[in-house]
This record gives C-alpha cells, sequence and structure tokens, in this order.
C-alpha cells in the first residue's frame, strides 16, 4: 500500500513537472514571440527613422545645392556682366583707336599732298624765275636793238609784244579756270540741280506722278474712304499710291512716283466703280486681276516693239520695262514712241555708217528703260537701265551704249555715240515735246531778266524757246572788245542761275549808227 502511493506519488510529481515545464515552456515561447514582434518593431521603426533621415538629409543636401548652384550663377553673371562691360569698354577703345589712326592717316596725307604742292609750287617758281631771267635778258638784247628803231616801229614792236604776252597770259589764265571748273562741276551741278527742284519740282511732280479718275457723282468718295478710312487704307496698302479725295468734284487722284503702279491703280478704281462693291477684298481681288493683265498688255507693247523695229530675242522682263514706257512722258513726249524713234534714228544712221543695223536699233530701243525701274533702284536711269539690261542677258556692246548715253560713262565705241545722238534728235525734234506754258513763260522771262541786269544792255529777246538769247547793248558804253567779255559774263551767269534743257545761245549784237544828209 505504501509502495502504491510512492509510485502515485511520483506518477503524480512526474506528471507536475511535464505540465509545469510544458506551461513554462509555453509561457517561454509566448514572451519570445512578444519581445520578437517588439523586436520587429523596433527594427521597422528603426528603418522609418532611418528612411526620414535618409530622405531629409538628402532634401537639405539638394537645398544646399540649389543654393550653392544659384550662387555660383550670380557670380558667373556677375562676372560675365563684367567680362562684356570690358569688352563693351574694349571695343569702344578700339573704336576710337582706329578713328584716331585715320585720321592721323588722313593727316599724313594731307602732309604728304601738301608737300607734293609745296614741291610743285617750287618748281614752278624756279621755272618762272629763269623765265624772267631770259627775259631780262631778251629785253636788254632788244633795248639795244630797239634804240635804233624809229618812233612808229618801236611802237609797233611793242603792241606786237604785248599782244603776244597777253595772248599767253590769256590761254594761262584760261587753263587755270578750266580746271578750277573741272574741280567744283559737281559742286555747281548739285547747286544747279538743287535750285531747279526748288522751282519746278511742283510742276513737274504735278504733271507727270498723278492720274485722275471721273467718278460717277461725289457719293462715291464716301464709298471709298469707307467706315473709319477702311477702303482707302486698303486701296493706298494693296496699290502702293497715295489716293487723295479732296473738295474736287466728281474726281479723285492717283499719285505715285512709279507709272506701271499708278496706272493699275487708276484701272482697279474704274473696275470697283463698275462692280459696284468696295471693301478690302474686291480692292485686292480687282488689283490683282488688273496687275496681271497690265503684265500682259507690257509684255504686249513691248513685243511690238521688238517686232517693228525688226529684232529679237529681248528677255520678256525687259520687254515688259519697254512697254511700260507708253505710261511715261518727258515734256508731254509719250517714252514709248520715244524709244521707237531713237531705234530707227540710230539704225538708219548706222546703216549710212556700215554698222549693225539691228544692233543700233535694239541699243536705241532699251536706252531709256531705266525710266520705268522702280525707284528703290541707286542712280541715273542710264545706269540703272543698263544694269537691268545686263542682268538679262544683253550684250556688252549694248549696255555700254544705254550707260553711256547720258554721260554716266565714257562713250567707248561708235555705238555709244550712235545711241546718245539718237536720244537728243528725236527729243530736238520740233514739237516733240511741249514744256508746260507756265514754265515755259517763266523760263524766258528769267533769261531775259538776267540779261537785262549787265551795264550796257539796251534791250534782249530771248528767241528759239529759249534756245538762244539776242542782247543789243549801247554804243557809247560797251565796245568792240567788250562785247566778247560780255557774252561770256552773260552765259556764266545763266549757267548758275538757271536749269535749262540742251544749251543757250547768246549773241551781242552793238550797233554803228551814221547818218549823212544829201543836199
Amino acid at each position: 500500500m505504501d509502495t502504491s502511493l510512492i509510485l502515485a506519488s511520483l506518477l503524480f510529481l512526474i506528471l507536475g513537472t511535464g505540465v509545469g515545464f510544458f506551461v513554462r515552456h509555453l509561457g517561454a515561447q509566448k514572451e519570445l514571440k512578444e519581445r520578437q514582434g517588439k523586436a520587429d518593431e523596433i527594427i521597422e521603426k528603426a528603418k522609418k527613422d532611418a528612411n526620414d533621415i535618409k530622405y531629409k538629409a538628402r532634401k537639405e543636401a539638394k537645398e544646399i545645392v540649389a543654393e550653392e548652384k544659384k550662387d555660383f550663377e550670380k557670380e558667373m553673371t556677375k562676372r560675365l556682366n563684367d567680362i562684356k562691360g570690358q569688352e563693351k569698354g574694349i571695343a569702344t577703345k578700339e573704336a576710337k583707336l582706329e578713328t584716331k589712326i585715320e585720321e592721323h592717316d588722313r593727316m599724313i596725307k594731307n602732309l604728304e599732298s601738301k608737300e607734293e604742292e609745296v614741291k610743285n609750287a617750287r618748281v614752278r617758281v624756279e621755272s618762272e624765275i629763269d623765265k624772267y631771267k631770259r627775259r631780262q635778258e631778251e629785253i636788254a638784247t632788244r633795248l639795244s636793238e630797239i634804240a635804233s628803231m624809229t618812233k612808229d616801229e618801236a611802237k609797233a614792236e611793242l603792241l606786237s609784244r604785248m599782244e603776244e604776252e597777253v595772248k599767253v597770259d590769256f590761254a594761262r589764265e584760261l587753263k587755270r579756270l578750266e580746271e578750277e571748273h573741272k574741280s567744283t562741276a559737281e559742286k555747281e551741278a548739285k547747286k544747279v540741280i538743287g535750285t531747279a527742284i526748288q522751282r519746278f519740282a511742283g510742276e513737274y511732280v504735278a504733271d507727270t506722278t498723278i492720274g485722275t479718275v471721273e467718278l460717277p457723282s461725289d457719293d462715291w468718295k464716301g464709298r471709298l474712304i469707307g467706315r473709319e478710312g477702311r477702303n482707302i487704307r486698303a486701296f493706298e496698302q494693296i496699290c502702293g499710291v497715295d489716293l487723295i479725295i479732296d473738295d474736287t468734284p466728281e474726281v479723285v487722284v492717283v499719285s505715285s512716283f512709279n507709272v506701271v503702279r499708278k496706272e493699275i491703280a487708276r484701272r482697279t478704281i474704274n473696275k470697283l466703280i463698275a462692280d459696284g462693291r468696295i471693301h478690302p477684298a474686291k480692292i485686292e481681288e480687282f488689283h490683282d486681276k488688273t496687275k496681271s493683265e497690265m503684265d500682259k498688255e507690257l509684255l504686249d507693247l513691248g513685243e511690238k516693239a521688238q517686232m517693228e523695229i525688226g529684232v529679237h530675242g529681248i528677255h520678256p522682263e525687259v520687254l515688259k520695262l519697254v512697254g511700260a514706257l507708253n505710261f511715261r512722258t518727258s515734256y508731254t513726249q509719250n517714252q514709248y514712241q520715244h524709244a521707237l524713234e531713237a531705234a530707227f534714228i540710230c539704225g538708219s544712221m548706222a546703216a549710212e555708217m556700215g554698222l549693225n543695223v539691228k544692233q543700233a536699233r535694239r541699243a536705241g530701243l532699251l536706252h531709256d528703260i531705266g525710266k520705268v525701274i522702280d525707284a528703290s533702284a541707286e542712280g541715273s536711269h542710264a545706269v540703272i537701265g543698263a544694269d537691268f539690261a545686263k542682268k538679262y542677258g544683253e550684250a556688252p556692246d549694248i549696255v555700254h551704249a544705254i550707260r553711256a548715253h547720258h554721260d554716266d560713262e565714257k562713250p567707248e565705241s561708235v555705238l555709244a555715240h550712235l545711241v546718245a545722238a539718237g536720244d537728243a534728235l528725236s527729243g530736238a525734234r520740233p514739237g516733240a515735246r511741249k514744256a508746260m506754258m507756265e514754265s515755259y513763260v517763266s523760263r524766258l522771262t528769267d533769261i531775259e531778266e538776267i540779261v537785262n541786269s549787265f551795264d550796257g544792255v539796251s534791250k534782249s529777246f530771248a528767241i528759239s524757246g529759249g534756245r538762244e538769247v539776242r542782247v543789243f547793248v549801247e554804243n557809247d558804253r560797251v565796245d568792240d572788245e567788250q562785247t566778247v567779255m560780255l557774252s561770256r559774263d552773260i552765259a556764266k551767269k545763266i549757267e548758275e542761275e538757271m536749269s535749262y534743257p540742251g544749251t543757250i545761245k547768246i549773241t551781242v549784237v552793238r550797233e554803228t549808227k551814221s547818218v549823212g544828209v544829201a543836199r
């Protein structure tokens, strides 16, 4: 019995120990899991804290980099501005230095020129001294000879010597005046042109640069202007002309230096009036249509002229300019007809001289095409026309003849002289050119006023359309020798104070009257 109890007690003890161990084991595992979870939380929190620290560090690093970059850019901008300022200062100094160098070079050239002039003057003085020494020796020799002459012989010899000396002095003075005139020719020419522009520009511009369009009624003026000026602004911008609408009844004026553009604008207005609708779109439509028609018309006129003078192969663009001459006049002479006349005249002269007739006609036809080329081109109409002809394949002889027909280039061929002569002959034909009556009368009056301003002139008459002046002087105040100088002085004053085409011939007449009475 005691043994059974002992065994039972041992069994319960073993079971209790096992259960206790198992319970402690479960508790230990639970505690282990709890600690593992806390450890994981701590690790996760540590990772999160590490990421936050890393993010903040990156953000701070970016801010530091951005701030450093901004400071660097500011510094670089400042340095670049400083460099630009220095470069600008250097460029300014270089420009000033170049200017000073140029001034220095000019001064050196002036000094060299003056030195050359001094040398030349010294040579001339030495030459004059030698001349006078020889003259003294001649005089001494002649004095010894004259001593044996009679009074009349000595007088004749003296007059002969004086005449020779006067001729020499006159020739020297004439040469000096010619050289002086050449040196001041350009200046005087500009002065004459300026005077001519002041006196005749208004008349000339009004006569050659405007075209009038008749309107059915004055109501059309308001329609051409449009609401708030919309139509007239569009018209002027599209057509490239000025449209003048004033108080003149039932008339508007188109103004432009370009004769073709002026004619296109005038025809455009007529089309607008015929259509009855006026607005910017219609203006552009009719302008483009009229321009196309005008190009065809100009080409047809050019081809007609080419066929009429018997030449071929002229470029279409050049032929258009020939056709455009039909809308250009000079002293009321139609320049298209003038070109044809000049062509036929050149051809006739070439035939008489045994030269190439077709080449002469071709040059005569094209000599004035520069007159209708747009005003933006630089140079005289002869130079502009020659450059245009060269551009479109005309032969060098033709180009030179066009350029030289007004002495813009020295004529170096017979053809150039023929074209200049043909141009002058066509313009000088009686009735070919008619100046406006007001300017014509004004020119004659100015000529007579200038002539009558000289002492000793009793009366004067401008004849032959102002190309010749007859001057009558008083016998007792002007002798025969003075009439020569008077004609030269009158011519010089007319040249200085007037602008006129061609030349003016001054004839001074000194009448001698003798009265006899038969008893």
